[in-house]
Formats: structure tokens, sequence, C-alpha cells
């Protein structure tokens, strides 16, 4: 895993990873991987990833019991991101629906494109 090494991590360790769908391609979620949350992905083929919030690492779907089953890992030509796709288990945004880009923005408004896939009430008691 020397590649590793060679990702540019920004000042707080950490670099964007766009979780996409590996069947459809549907952009599901970005999130942050520190270089722990990255091994710990590479040899579950489960994703981690890294919480700026409560500053620790956490396995998607640890919580919901919705899981992301990694399938590739890529990196942009800068080495600066990360595009991981994944077999996503019912969602991946926390709110219900299957994509955290549930919305769209249109003339002078926004639009719900997604629908529920899950209540996050009976989900995060």
């Amino acid at each position: 895993m020397n590649w590793i090494k060679k990702l540019k991590f920004d000042e707080k360790g950490l670099i964007p990873a766009i979780i996409q769908d590996y069947k459809n391609n549907e952009v599901l979620m970005v999130a942050y991987m520190n270089k722990q949350a990255l091994r710990k992905t590479i040899s579950t083929r489960k994703a981690h990833f890294y919480s700026r919030s409560r500053k620790k690492l956490w396995l998607k779907g640890e919580s919901s019991g919705n899981i992301q089953s990694v399938k590739d890992i890529y990196f942009d030509c800068d080495m600066d991101c990360l595009l991981i796709k994944v077999s996503q288990k019912v969602a991946a945004c926390h709110i219900g629906y299957r994509s955290c880009f549930y919305r769209k923005v249109g003339k002078g408004n926004i639009k719900t494109i997604g629908k529920k896939v899950f209540d996050p009430k009976k989900v995060y008691k």
C-alpha cells in the first residue's frame, strides 16, 4: 500500500472521498478519510471514514446497518481526492434518501428529486 503515501492529504490529514454506486454511477455521498480510515476500508472492503465533527473513525452503516461494500478505489490526477465505488445497502443518506444528493436546483427553486427509502426516526433511536 505504498501508493497511500503518495496521496495528498490536507493539513488535517484528510482527503475527500466521493462515494458512487458501482452499478449505475449514482453519486451517493461525499465524506472524508484519513490514512487509518483508508487502510481499514482496504482491509475490510467496507467503507470507513473520519468524522470531522466527532473527530473519530466510523464505519458507514454502523448505526443504520446501511453498509457500503467497496468494489473499486480510484484517485484523481492530483492525488488529492478519492472516488470509491460501492455496493450500497438500502441508502447512503442519514436523512433516509438513497443518495445525499436528493435535491436539485432549478429556476429559482429547489426540487426534491429523490424519495425516502427509510425512516430515520426508526433507524436512529
